[in-house]
């Protein structure tokens, strides 16, 4: 049995994981504050979804290119850039914010600046962690991970409730642009061994590498097909219909927050089950555990109590890193690391290719239907896109290979 703190005996770990989780407490409060910022100066609900769309098509436009940039160059120096770029875009709309002087188009116009920001980040992020840890300790490095970054949420989307209802959604955008201050600052000081010389090579050539490689791996793109449509639903349902459903009969800001809060404990949970529990078919467990997430969806339509919407959080969490830690790890496993940024740009832009559709017509479509009768289909669908999944081979069959002994690391230099 492996020891529970293995990953933690590398000081690159150790940063990375303190970076993420610093970065993901401030995104947790900012995930509260925003929309009640939107609702604060006068927006409206489609207002909500307009910005949350504007960011993800933002980070749409640059996956692709931060993936090959990130397969590049040195994935830490990309992940600082990306930092900084988001503080600066944080701090812009908390400014303006607490001056009284925002609008709904320049809270979208800064959640775009942000948007761009990720684009560069997450291909840069799925790659770095292999470079932290052996590959014996990928599952448990990857539930760390995800476990912190939980935790995170968990302080960080009730702190956000408080703060917004005691002082007003501005300060939670401004705790986001520190958290991503610090981070840069922190990930400044990691070091990795001197990467080889990259061969001469053109970004249009890399991309069209990186796409034969992805639609090559049918259990990679089937799934990526399933996650738009469920991007879409849960989406639309978290970043609109879950405020607007917090703030018409739950309570508000502090109401959204405890139910984000018992999300995030359902996270840790299922991040400390995956610690211990390692499936030998990785792909069949997630998409098994996904189906459990339209639990959260039918509580919120459901006239029932604060308590019961937040356990139903909690259930959906636990299912989610089931599915996340699997799947990450399944990546790290059947994609050779210098092709692991550009395919993961592929996915999380495949995944996510109809989430601003899902942002954005939440809204009118709640207005229009009910906020209640859209959750249901959302949940029902989520359901549904389990099926075909399933029937995929590459899915049911595909295991967890043996872990290999890891060379010994080369010499560590400043930089590379």
């Amino acid at each position: 049995m492996t020891s529970w703190w293995g990953p933690l005996a590398s000081r690159n770990f150790r940063l990375l994981l303190a970076c993420d989780v610093i970065s993901w407490l401030g995104s947790a409060m900012a995930g509260v504050a925003l929309p009640f910022a939107v609702l604060a100066i006068g927006g409206s609900p489609a207002d909500i979804g307009y910005v949350a769309t504007s960011s993800l098509v933002a980070m749409m436009v640059f996956l692709l290119i931060g993936g090959a940039v990130a397969d590049r160059l040195p994935r830490h120096r990309v992940l600082v850039a990306a930092d900084v770029e988001m503080a600066l875009a944080q701090a812009a709309a908390a400014g303006l914010v607490l001056a009284g002087q925002a609008r709904p188009w320049q809270l979208a116009v800064l959640a775009a600046a942000s948007g761009a920001g990720l684009g560069f980040f997450m291909p840069a992020a799925t790659g770095l962690l292999p470079q932290t840890v052996s590959e014996a300790q990928l599952s448990q490095a990857n539930a760390m991970n995800r476990i912190g970054s939980s935790l995170a949420q968990i302080s960080g989307a009730a702190a956000g409730g408080i703060v917004v209802a005691l002082y007003g959604p501005g300060w939670g955008l401004a705790a986001d642009a520190a958290s991503f201050a610090l981070a840069a600052a922190l990930r400044a000081g990691m070091r990795f061994p001197a990467l080889p010389p990259a061969e001469p090579s053109h970004l249009l050539r890399e991309l069209r590498e990186g796409w034969r490689e992805f639609v090559s791996r049918r259990w990679l793109w089937t799934i990526v097909v399933q996650f738009a449509f469920l991007c879409a639903i849960t989406f639309g349902a978290i970043s609109v219909l879950g405020p607007l459903t917090a703030h018409a009969r739950l309570g508000g800001a502090a109401a959204w927050g405890t139910i984000l809060s018992a999300f995030a404990v359902g996270s840790v949970a299922g991040g400390l089950i995956m610690i211990r529990l390692r499936f030998s078919r990785m792909l069949l467990a997630g998409t098994l555990s996904l189906p459990v997430f339209a639990i959260w969806l039918f509580a919120l339509a459901a006239p029932v109590p604060l308590p019961v919407v937040a356990a139903a959080a909690l259930v959906a969490g636990i299912a989610t890193e089931v599915f996340a830690v699997n799947w990450i790890t399944t990546m790290q496993q059947e994609i050779p690391p210098n092709l692991l940024s550009r395919l993961s740009a592929y996915d999380y832009l495949g995944s996510q290719a109809l989430a601003p559709a899902g942002t954005a017509l939440a809204g009118p479509l709640a207005a229009s239907f009910g906020t209640a009768a859209i959750l249901t289909a959302g949940g029902v669908g989520i359901i549904a896109l389990t099926i075909p999944v399933l029937l995929v081979p590459e899915v049911r069959h595909l295991r967890r290979r043996p872990a290999q002994t890891a060379p010994s690391p080369a010499p560590l230099i400043d930089g590379g």
